[in-house]
């Protein structure tokens, strides 16, 4: 029995979610479980790989290869035999030619000067000349294999594979700027649901009191209509109030389930309870220009522009001549890897490659990239001057609601002291409990409308938080 109940409790703590969260652990937790995360830092990691493919483009390429092959196509057959070194004189047909000869000899009897004639005659050469060698034109099928080593190596292109590699480290560094942006917006994220439950929680604990409030409302008409001092539509205007603010805590709750649920996807973790944070979040200490500099978006477009720097560069290279280097080493035969050094080869050259004309094309590629240059330096003023007056605005913005924010909090303080006077007035007699709920729902009001002020203010400044780079985020 008592091994049971072990393990039922190791199976209700195993589905037990995380109780009193902490956010430092929140975030930790986000960053190990995150998707979006680790998509962007594959994101990451990509673009490293692809600065080192640009750079490898600098040491050239060595390549091995094995052909095996079999013909009795009367050229492949003769290349086979030179590849291999081993052409003779009857494969370029000289049977054939010296069967002619042969025939020469026995014409002219042995006879040398009438031999020389015979070969001297036109028609004799003509004939000999035309014969079609049938070793050279009919050979018998032969197999070749080929083994060798090829590499070739870039010696000068104009200065293009050198910006080729920048550029790419660049955009590495947009990749990184890019990914920590994303873990950047994951934080607030995760910050923002911390102080949503927060406020929720202290909205529904007020609630709470609201409706403790109200039930002893309702206690005090029960108490006067067993004295005849209440009627019945009294009781009936309190409960109505009272399911009223129960669909408000209803409905609070509702909305705290779904920002547990937006937490537990975030950080990948079941989650039971966090550790309350303050109900208002700080502002960024910042001056507005540090934090111009310090944005996302300004430090992507500073670097846009430098990659567009980079990319006239790049357009320019098609101005220089292209020169590269190859050596090839191997060897061939009919049998593989036989005699190999007896029978191997190599080559070596280098090839100066420079166009003189192509209707333009380079220039207006330069002018392509000067332009754009241009166009990237114009929209890093123009997203210097936007980003500055977003933060400006926002700022802007959240002092509003400090002031709204302690607006709100006297006006629910006055709407509770009304409602606690006419209470006590009907208490009294001397007010009707139409009065008083009136009053109560003032105070309600007051009580959301100061959440909501809250909220928004709250928004605002992870909004600001969410753009900066405040270089703490990994």
């Amino acid at each position: 029995m008592r091994t049971i109940l072990l393990a039922m409790l190791a199976a209700l703590t195993a589905f037990a979610g995380i109780e009193r969260l902490k956010l430092e652990d929140a975030i930790e937790l986000l960053k190990k479980n995150n998707h979006e995360i680790k998509i962007a830092r594959f994101d990451e990691e990509i673009a490293k790989f692809k600065t080192k493919i640009a750079k490898s483009y600098n040491y050239g390429k060595l390549d091995y290869t094995f052909m095996a092959l079999r013909s009795n196509d009367a050229g492949n057959v003769f290349g086979f035999k030179l590849q291999s070194r081993e052409a003779t004189f009857r494969d370029f047909g000289f049977s054939d030619f010296l069967g002619g000869v042969g025939q020469a000899l026995q014409l002219a009897g042995g006879d040398f000067a009438v031999f020389t004639n015979l070969m001297s005659n036109p028609a004799m050469q003509n004939a000999l000349l035309d014969t079609a060698p049938a070793d050279l034109n009919y050979p018998e099928a032969r197999n070749h294999f080929q083994s060798k080593l090829t590499y070739m190596v870039p010696l000068f292109t104009g200065f293009k594979l050198t910006q080729y590699e920048k550029i790419s480290k660049a955009m590495e560094r947009m990749s990184a700027i890019e990914s920590k942006q994303i873990v950047n917006e994951k934080i607030f994220q995760t910050k923002k649901v911390f102080y949503d439950i927060t406020l929720v929680e202290n909205y529904i604990q007020n609630l709470n009191s609201i409706k403790s409030d109200i039930d002893k409302l309702e206690n005090i008409i029960k108490a006067f209509m067993s004295e005849g001092y209440a009627k019945d539509t009294d009781l009936l205007e309190v409960q109505a109030k009272k399911a009223e603010i129960e669909s408000y805590l209803n409905q609070a709750k509702l909305n705290r389930d779904l920002a547990y649920q937006f937490l537990e996807f975030l950080i990948g973790e079941d989650v039971s309870s966090i550790e309350h944070t303050q109900e208002l979040a700080s502002l960024p200490t910042l001056s507005v220009d540090e934090m111009v500099q310090k944005s996302f978006d300004m430090q992507k477009a500073k670097l846009g522009v430098k990659i567009t720097e980079m990319n006239v560069k790049l357009q320019k290279s098609g101005y220089y001549p292209e020169i590269g280097a190859f050596g090839e080493y191997g060897s061939s035969d009919n049998v593989p890897f036989n005699d190999f050094w007896d029978k191997d080869f190599y080559t070596i050259g280098a090839q100066l490659k420079w166009n003189i004309f192509n209707g333009g094309e380079t220039s207006a590629q330069v002018q392509k990239a000067k332009i754009e240059r241009f166009k990237m330096a114009e929209q890093y003023r123009m997203a210097k001057r936007g980003i500055a007056l977003k933060i400006k605005q926002i700022i802007t913005e959240v002092k509003s609601k400090d002031f709204d924010v302690t607006a709100k909090k006297r006006e629910l303080d006055f709407a509770k002291r009304v409602y606690e006077h006419y209470q006590a007035k009907y208490r009294e007699g001397l007010a009707k409990i139409s009065d008083v709920l009136i009053k109560h729902s003032e105070e309600l009001k007051a009580l959301m409308e100061l959440l909501k002020t809250k909220t928004e203010r709250n928004e605002k400044v992870f909004m600001l938080e969410s753009i900066l780079d405040k270089g703490d985020v990994k």
